[in-house]
């Protein structure tokens, strides 16, 4: 950032990213609080079909442990929430999506929180015209042995 960069403020972009067919459902809220992530969960709800399972890959934000997010997931039992371990953001999906996300607005210059939103929301728009299924390409052999040499250098930590 330049000596005069000034900050406009920020919003909180919630995003799922169906990995079967790339499309991807996002909301920008002014919050990142337990309320605004059930509305986003509300507005995944409607758009998958009714019958469709839904595997909700999540960071350890605190957000999802709010009661009452556990009390709307109790009454949405096709929803599965799955956690990804501290620092292993790179195994949720949506992830590669955020990047080119973030590649794609870092030169950008918005006048408040308005235009940044418009902006992602146009991307979001644009990326669904021309969905990629996501394709996993790393081989699980070498994740499995990286995870057990990681393990095996804390147990000798200790």
């Amino acid at each position: 950032m330049t000596h005069d960069y000034k900050r406009h403020g920020t919003t909180t972009l919630f995003a799922a990213f169906d990995v079967l067919d790339g499309k991807v459902i996002g909301r920008c809220m002014q919050r990142h609080r337990h309320q605004e992530f059930i509305r986003f969960l509300n507005a995944v709800e409607r758009e998958v079909p009714v019958g469709k399972t839904i595997h909700a890959i999540l960071d350890n934000y605190a957000t999802r442990k709010h009661p009452k997010v556990i009390e709307w997931l109790g009454r949405h039992p096709r929803w599965m929430f799955h956690f990804t371990p501290t620092s292993a953001s790179w195994l949720n999906a949506v992830e590669g999506f955020f990047a080119i996300l973030k590649r794609r607005l870092k030169r950008g210059v918005f006048k408040g929180v308005v235009d940044l939103q418009a902006a992602i929301n146009r991307f979001v728009a644009d990326h669904n015209q021309q969905p990629k299924p996501f394709v996993w390409t790393a081989d699980p052999d070498k994740i499995i042995a990286a995870a057990a040499r990681g393990h095996q250098v804390l147990i000798s930590v200790r």
